[in-house]
């Protein structure tokens, strides 16, 4: 078997025929990629009779003026449980990238090792763990498990089943928000990219002003990305914010009589909890109108979203955070699943965190996400396969690895 260069259509061909797959391995993000400063090159896994048995996108980046180094987002696309395939594999590896100056090779492969229960937050690994073994001891190696987002992919992720997926289907709070949002009047629409300029300002990154764009460029041509906005249509706003002052006027009223005949601590509490509503109800009123004295339509949310097979991924999303009352990411996020669900078949929420405890400082999303009743998964991690390995080992121990990555990169598992 050899390695080689395959086309496009060739490998969409052996990604047909795999189980795993992830818009990370797609011509769209190679071109996304490009933009930001690396070469690629597509490599396919060729065996006597010409079939491919391995393949993917391979990223390239200088380390220095000698030498570059190759990353695979989520990883290799081939058999992992086929021992003798994956080492002959590695070796042609180490092999046709010796010649090309490469260092090394990095890989996070989409294989999930454990699903977490999203109440006991328990482990349930499954037999993709051993696959762990089967990388090391073909050379990968093991880079340490990341905890929160040192990694250049997460290690957790937060996947909704969309087919089940309702209203009801969410934890009560992330329901009851997602209601509350709606009778402020947000209101969503798919937009014209035109308006990107608007997503910008909610992430505030504006080192990554023409990543977001390139982005929606890179996957726009084969129509694999759309942009949403969520905003305010203050007039509605302003309609439901009277329409509910004024019922909670009339049971506060109503309250007020009881409470004049009878002293009930039970009609106390609800007349103090009615007083609370009302005045918050109040406030809607003088916000709407406000709003409305500004523009009938104010946006306050964004997302891009990427469809790949069969699975959609909030990819970029935000929101104005002078809004943030108006739970606008809560709502954004409800009508991105409902609007997707009759044609794919999961959403993927993007990454979360492995830390579940209150101390952690990203529990706000955390939180945030499991609100959606996903299914939470645990993935491999990182890998890397030296391919010079005294040019690896070297800048590993002078630090320049940790420079270009992060300052845990050298801890090897």
């Amino acid at each position: 078997m050899q390695i080689k260069e395959i086309t496009n259509e060739q490998f969409e061909n052996f990604m047909d025929t795999m189980p795993i797959g992830s818009f990370y391995q797609s011509l769209s993000y190679a071109h996304f990629m490009q933009k930001n400063g690396y070469n690629y090159e597509l490599i396919g896994y060729l065996d006597e009779k010409n079939q491919i048995r391995a393949a993917s996108f391979v990223f390239f980046k200088k380390l220095n003026y000698l030498f570059q180094y190759g990353y695979v987002p989520k990883g290799f696309i081939l058999d992992y449980f086929d021992q003798h395939l994956l080492r002959m594999f590695t070796t042609d590896l180490i092999s046709y990238y010796k010649k090309k100056r490469v260092v090394f090779l990095k890989m996070n492969p989409e294989i999930a090792t454990a699903t977490i229960d999203t109440k006991t937050f328990f482990k349930k690994y499954n037999q993709n763990i051993e696959i762990k073994s089967h990388l090391i001891d073909v050379g990968f190696k093991k880079l340490k498990d990341n905890l929160y987002f040192e990694s250049m992919i997460p290690r957790y992720n937060a996947i909704v089943p969309l087919k089940s997926f309702s209203i009801n289907s969410l934890q009560k709070n992330t329901r009851n928000k997602v209601k509350r949002a709606t009778n402020k009047g947000l209101q969503f629409e798919v937009a014209d990219v035109s308006g990107i300029g608007i997503l910008y300002d909610f992430i505030k990154r504006k080192k990554e002003m023409f990543s977001y764009q390139d982005f929606y460029d890179a996957f726009s041509d084969s129509n694999r990305v759309d942009y949403f906005l969520v905003s305010i249509d203050s007039h509605l706003f302003l309609e439901n914010a009277k329409k509910s002052y004024e019922e909670e006027l009339d049971r506060n009223c109503r309250l007020s009589e009881l409470l004049a005949k009878s002293n009930s601590k039970n009609i106390s509490n609800k007349k103090m909890h009615s007083d609370q509503t009302l005045l918050a109800y109040k406030n809607d009123v003088m916000d709407a109108k406000n709003i409305l004295a500004q523009s009938s339509k104010v946006y306050i949310a964004g997302a891009l979203v990427v469809k790949y097979k069969n699975r959609i991924s909030i990819v970029f999303s935000g929101y104005d955070k002078k809004y943030k009352r108006f739970l606008p990411n809560y709502f954004l996020h409800y009508e991105i699943l409902k609007y997707y669900q009759k044609h794919y078949d999961f959403a993927d929420l993007n990454g979360l965190t492995g830390d579940f405890t209150k101390e952690n400082p990203y529990y706000g999303l955390n939180a945030f996400k499991l609100g959606f009743q996903p299914h939470v998964y645990e993935f491999l991690g990182e890998f890397d396969l030296p391919i010079l390995p005294v040019v690896y080992q070297t800048m590993l121990r002078n630090g320049k690895l940790a420079k270009i990555f992060n300052k845990n990169y050298c801890k090897l598992k």
